[in-house]
């Protein structure tokens, strides 16, 4: 429960916060009528339908974005009419069509003092059209939420999460709107001014429909910082829940071995790889080591060697290893990509394909890379999340399978020494955090105007970066999963502090390759390139997953990445670094 009152402070965040603007006008031109007739209903219809919508997305995933879109559309109509109604009041008089019609009633309904009903409703309705302008641009949290609902499945927790979130929003609205509403009032008394000011909250208002609709609500105003909300509304994140590359390095869980529950059912499985389907009650007798990965995440593929050797070394003594792998992008979903991958990466043990993440769920997981261990009688016994603690896994199958009756042989634990991306991390130099290039989940993009939404734009790179900040240049379409590259020679730079840095990447097409360059510093990266690239900075890509372009051979300090890409096509998901 920690979870609601922590998304309710999120969202309080958003009064200072630059996603709050576009809303503004549609809400402050109502501070001048009664607040329980005309203000509240607006402010409660916008976090109904913020929360409906969100909760449609995480449900429903593109299909309810397209919805979305179009209600906006249709909210920008509604709005437009009604600030056109605030600015010239004689228009209402003369309005035929139905939809200047229904914003004359509107804006009738909530400036006469004697429509109790009507001026309730017209609020709401009002409210509605204006939750869902707020909703595409409505922060961090929401990516969270949505993102957790993907993976843990939409349920009622995930709309009490929304919901909660737009309540704090609203509060901070409400309180803004009565301080709001005294002053209007004070300036009434004073100066005549209602006629104007009604005039002036119309040309307010049909300014911000405009901006909307050229998209600066989501790119100029989400670079604007009023007071700094970015790192607050961060570290509620860390709070709400650990990011990815946090929850992927969590400490060994120490608690005695005990019993943790029954193996779930595995039939929730699109698909299996290297075995027919396995089943709970056919794995009875045996000890089962369950592995969360995907392969595209840097700390699944650094655990990998170790989930091998244990296969190999234990596999006649009876452990049989499960990859689950549960995606984190969508081509991460496609067969043909993991079939490729497992190949690639020499793993010859079953794999589920849990692309519906029903596995997941069935284990409660929250985690890549994650592994439980079941004992013969089908009970789980440990899990660990994250890298490292090798050696105390490995003694928790040894232990496992003593029990189970079986001779393990060689006490002594593997030893793995990773090469290429599977190398240990140098987790004391690594002073960058996994970042996503999606608008979804994106985060410290500093190309001017940010993020222009799902439509090719001209991006460039500010003059100087700061440590962890990172910038496109050149025609670029932002998608929420990823950036995609629309013209040769479309750059992407990053100011990063670590040994390794690894990018996900992917082709528009298949069979596509695309050419790129890497620099370090604006020089060929040398004796720093990573495995996917030669010494003169050049590399191709050809497929989905995850490409290593820097392993610094030196000190380790802080230097700018660029990837020029030298043909159109590219796709950039997210940064990892090690």
């Amino acid at each position: 429960m920690i979870l609601v009152p922590l998304a309710y402070l999120a969202g309080m965040l958003t009064i200072v916060s630059p996603c709050i603007l576009p809303v503004l006008p549609f809400v402050f031109a109502r501070a001048g009528q009664p607040f329980v007739r005309s203000g509240l209903p607006l402010l409660i219809g916008m976090a109904i339908t913020f929360s409906g919508v969100a909760t449609l997305a995480a449900i429903g995933g593109g299909w309810a974005v397209q919805a979305n879109s179009i209600g906006r559309a249709v909210a920008l109509v509604i709005l437009g009419a009604f600030g056109g109604l605030l600015l010239f009041p004689a228009l209402a008089d003369r309005a035929t069509r139905p939809l200047v019609r229904l914003g004359g009633q509107l804006s009738q309904s909530l400036d006469s003092p004697g429509s109790q009903s009507g001026g309730i409703l017209a609020s709401g309705l009002l409210g509605v059209a204006t939750g869902l302008l707020w909703t595409p641009c409505a922060g961090p949290v929401l990516g969270l939420v949505l993102t957790g609902a993907a993976l843990q499945g939409a349920n009622i927790g995930t709309s009490l999460l929304l919901l909660a979130y737009a309540g704090g929003a609203t509060t901070s609205l409400a309180l803004a709107l009565l301080f709001g509403k005294r002053m209007l009032a004070a300036m009434k008394r004073t100066i005549r001014l209602g006629n104007w000011l009604r005039r002036s909250l119309g040309a307010f208002v049909l300014v911000a429909v405009a901006g909307i609709a050229l998209g600066l609500d989501t790119g100029l105003l989400t670079q604007l910082s009023l007071a700094g909300t970015t790192n607050a509304e961060q570290k509620l994140l860390g709070l709400i829940q650990p990011d990815n590359q946090t929850a992927r390095t969590s400490p060994f869980d120490e608690s005695p071995l005990g019993i943790e529950g029954s193996l779930p059912s595995l039939t929730g499985a699109t698909n299996w790889l290297n075995s027919p389907p396995l089943t709970r009650e056919g794995l009875r007798g045996k000890v089962v080591l369950i592995n969360f990965w995907t392969y595209s995440c840097i700390n699944c593929l650094r655990a990998l060697p170790y989930v091998r050797a244990w296969e190999r070394k234990y596999r006649a003594a009876g452990l049989v290893v499960i990859g689950v792998h549960a995606p984190e992008f969508a081509f991460e979903k496609d067969r043909r990509n993991v079939t490729k991958a497992v190949r690639d990466l020499t793993i010859t043990y079953p794999v589920a394909l849990d692309n519906n993440y029903a596995i997941w769920r069935a284990f409660d997981n929250r985690y890549w890379p994650a592994s439980y261990l079941i004992d013969g009688e089908g009970r789980i016994r440990h899990h660990h999340f994250g890298e490292g603690n090798y050696a105390e896994s490995e003694q928790v199958i040894q232990r496992l399978l003593a029990e189970n009756g079986e001779a393990v042989g060689d006490m002594r634990t593997v030893s793995v020494r990773g090469v290429g991306v599977s190398a240990a991390a140098s987790e004391s130099k690594v002073l960058s955090p996994e970042t996503y290039i999606g608008y979804a989940r994106g985060g410290r993009l500093v190309s001017q105007n940010g993020y222009s939404r799902d439509k090719a734009h001209e991006y460039s790179v500010p003059k100087r970066l700061r440590l962890n900040e990172w910038a496109l240049s050149g025609q670029w379409v932002a998608g929420p999963e990823y950036a995609a590259a629309q013209s040769p020679g479309a750059r992407l730079v990053y100011r990063f502090h670590a040994r390794d840095l690894h990018l996900v990447l992917g082709t528009m097409s298949a069979g596509q390759r695309i050419r790129f360059r890497v620099t370090i510093d604006g020089k060929a990266p040398s004796n720093d390139r990573g495995s996917d690239i030669d010494a003169a900075g050049h590399g191709i890509v050809d497929r989905q997953r995850l490409y290593q372009l820097v392993r610094q051979s030196g000190t380790v300090r802080e230097r700018t990445f660029e990837i020029e890409f030298l043909d159109p096509g590219a796709q950039t998901f997210a940064f990892t670094f090690g």
